[in-house]
């Protein structure tokens, strides 16, 4: 009888162990970004950046390293990559059955890795698929800005140029131009034509990132060489034909780069320009706006 009974109760607690597992939910320690955070290959602020984490990100973390947390990260080195405590807040997250053991399909892989801005949202789940980025995870991979070239329009003067800019750790920047201009004058009606290098140095301030557009805020500043023609000598002083000199520059403004597009980047800047000249009457517009697009081709 004592056997029989210790037998029922034995095959009671194996037949109730698969429904309380069932029942209790796994939890989750995640990272809930409360600035837009830098996501580094390394946990210290001197290793490059992979990409960038938009306010309200919830990233799940893998291991605390006390002051970084490793987290999930497509662009990252074997797909990790770390933040910054100091970014956000960490707590636990009750993760559904099912969501956190859900497999990665491939296609979902290739998609993140192949959208450089793009936020992975939650997907809508459909018959026999699984639920990638249902743990609620947003990732974002900023597009490698190092080199770029394009062109530079003013909108002060008639004029127009080539240029060239390159990222150094995503803080420090150099610009160089090459571009024509026309001034006209108010005293007399002859014009002039200057050709202009100006080669700057650039600061990136603090920058913004949604879901398909990147906007980086920067300040600058440098020298300018020019070479200014009167296009009608006989309007002017005779033997002031060609005079070449020295300037300087100082502006502000902000690079905008969409998803659709990650290796184009479009700018907008206001500055002062200022340079020396003798032919009277025909000195550039002090204060202008500028504006320039950069194909980064690495």
């Amino acid at each position: 009888m004592i056997r029989h009974i210790a037998a029922v109760a034995v095959a009671l607690c194996l037949s109730s162990s698969p429904v309380s597992a069932q029942s209790i939910e796994p939890q989750s320690t995640a990272l809930t970004v409360k600035t837009s955070a830098d996501v580094h290959k390394s946990p210290t602020t001197a290793s490059p950046v992979v990409g960038k984490a938009p306010v309200g990100a919830v990233l799940d973390i893998t291991r605390n390293l006390g002051s970084w947390v490793q987290v999930p990260w497509p662009a990252g080195e074997n797909g990790v990559a770390y933040v910054h405590v100091n970014a956000g807040t960490i707590g636990r997250r009750i993760v559904p059955v099912g969501a956190a053991s859900a497999p990665q399909t491939p296609a979902s892989a290739a998609s993140a890795s192949a959208t450089p801005l793009a936020a992975m949202a939650p997907a809508e789940p459909s018959s026999g698929s699984n639920r990638p980025g249902a743990n609620g995870s947003v990732y974002v991979s900023l597009p490698r800005h190092v080199v770029g070239l394009g062109g530079r329009m003013s909108a002060a003067a008639p004029g127009f140029g080539g240029t060239a800019r390159t990222w150094w750790r995503n803080r420090l920047g150099l610009q160089f131009e090459m571009s024509r201009y026309r001034f006209d004058s108010v005293a007399t009606p002859g014009h002039v034509t200057s050709l202009q290098f100006n080669p700057s140095v650039l600061y990136s301030l603090p920058d913004s990132v949604a879901a398909g557009l990147w906007l980086r805020p920067y300040v600058g500043g440098g020298g300018s060489l020019y070479r200014a023609t009167v296009n009608d000598p006989a309007v002017l002083v005779a033997d002031i034909v060609t005079e070449k000199g020295l300037g300087f520059q100082t502006f502000g403004g902000v690079e905008a780069t969409f998803a659709g597009m990650p290796r184009f980047a479009v700018s907008a800047d206001v500055g002062y320009r200022w340079s020396h000249t003798s032919l009277g009457g025909l000195e550039p517009t002090d204060i202008g706006l500028s504006l320039s697009g950069h194909w980064y081709v690495k």
